[in-house]
């Protein structure tokens, strides 16, 4: 197929499909807020099934993107069977995440509704937009998949834009909100993760398209620089809570991995428009701002690193918190394959081959943490306990 038919296939199906996307998602989203459905009552001793979706952490798409990004960067590393396994895991789980989360929303619309608007719940419905982002990079990395991978694009420009807007309007305009050492934590930071997967999908798909490219482009770009900005706002809040207020063993929850990760997904981001710059006309003339400021959110995202280890060994070595498993461990796999995607995709857009050995060896550290969160994920659900949440993510 041409690229012409490639740029027909965006004004009659993606265009029109991500506005029906987001007229549904709207919708839903209206209808949960403002109509009170009788929910489902939960009983003693009813079906697992039913327990582990009433149970259901906001979160657990992070199981996807986590999946999406170590497969991602295998295949960088040139471990292409481990890659492909990976994918073929995120063919099957992300539509039965989909199924379980629509069944919570129906079932138990209280309950979807009331995490929606917890500050510490509440940011982990966008591991859906960034699952969908991630994996719709994957495909086309592995498999060239354009048309998945412009039905995920649709999914997740469109779910962006209900979420970015609909979370941050429900916490502006609550009444009763918590003081900011209880409401803010490394899961803030995943509406920069989401943002950068749309900006990260769509310089993946731009080279497919020629008439569109400069509107695909202009799009990453734009929510590049919003994603930055917006990591600015939130992780200035996160280190004020470090440092003025009381910090416990049990307040660093392993999302706070995200701290480097949202800095690394836009990283990434920023690469794809390096690499995609001298086919646009304006992307062109900014190559040096977006080269300096891609390697500034790098280098951020590299001093979190040695910082967030010893904060891990503190927790666990010194204050000795038990190491068990949590859906909240999916956070901190992410940006262990997504450290590793952006230095490689960095050192290869540049030329600076000095940081080219990094993710020749931080991809055993990615693949070791799937690894291992993947074996207590399966441990916990035969043991009855993978529907156990933490009010915090």
């Amino acid at each position: 197929m041409d690229k012409i038919n490639y740029d027909t296939f965006f004004h009659n199906f993606m265009l029109p499909g991500t506005g029906i996307l987001l007229f549904i998602f709207s919708a839903v989203l209206i209808t949960l807020f403002l109509i009170r459905p009788k929910p489902l009552q939960a009983r003693p001793g009813q079906h697992f099934f039913m327990n582990r979706i009433q149970q259901l952490n906001p979160a657990y798409f992070a199981l996807v993107m986590s999946t999406g990004i170590v497969s991602i960067a295998a295949h960088l590393q040139g471990f292409n069977i481990i890659a492909t396994t990976l994918l073929g895991f995120n063919i099957v789980a992300y539509p039965v995440l989909w199924v379980m989360y629509i069944c919570r929303m129906v079932w138990f619309p209280e309950n979807f509704k009331n995490d929606f608007l917890d500050h510490t719940l509440g940011m982990g419905y966008f591991t859906a937009v960034a699952a969908s982002g991630v994996f719709g990079s994957q495909v086309v990395m592995l498999f060239n998949s354009f048309f998945i991978a412009a039905a995920l694009w649709c999914i997740t420009i469109s779910l962006w834009l209900c979420l970015i807007y609909g979370i941050f309007t429900g916490f502006i305009t609550k009444r009763e909100k918590p003081s900011i050492d209880r409401g803010i934590n490394g899961g803030w930071l995943l509406a920069i993760v989401a943002t950068q997967a749309v900006a990260v999908l769509s310089t993946t798909l731009a080279p497919f398209f020629e008439y569109y490219l400069e509107p695909v482009l202009f799009l990453a770009f734009v929510t590049w620089l919003f994603g930055g900005m917006l990591y600015i706002w939130v992780i200035s809040l996160i280190f004020y809570r470090y440092l003025f207020f009381a910090f416990s063993p049990e307040d660093l929850t392993p999302p706070y991995w995200i701290n480097m990760g949202a800095v690394a997904i836009t990283t990434l981001a920023g690469t794809g428009l390096i690499a995609t710059a001298g086919s646009s006309s304006f992307l062109i003339e900014l190559g040096p701002f977006l080269t300096g400021l891609t390697w500034f959110f790098w280098a951020t995202a590299t001093w979190w690193i040695p910082m967030l280890v010893i904060l891990g060994v503190w927790r666990h070595g010194y204050r000795r918190f038990p190491l068990g498993y949590s859906p909240l461990f999916w956070g901190a796999v992410f940006p262990l394959g997504m450290y590793t995607a952006c230095t490689h995709r960095l050192s290869e857009v540049t030329g600076v081959e000095l940081i080219g050995i990094i993710p020749k060896g931080f991809i055993y550290v990615a693949m070791a943490a799937w690894l291992i969160t993947l074996g207590g994920m399966v441990h916990a659900v035969f043991t009855g306990l993978g529907g156990s949440r933490i009010k915090s993510f």
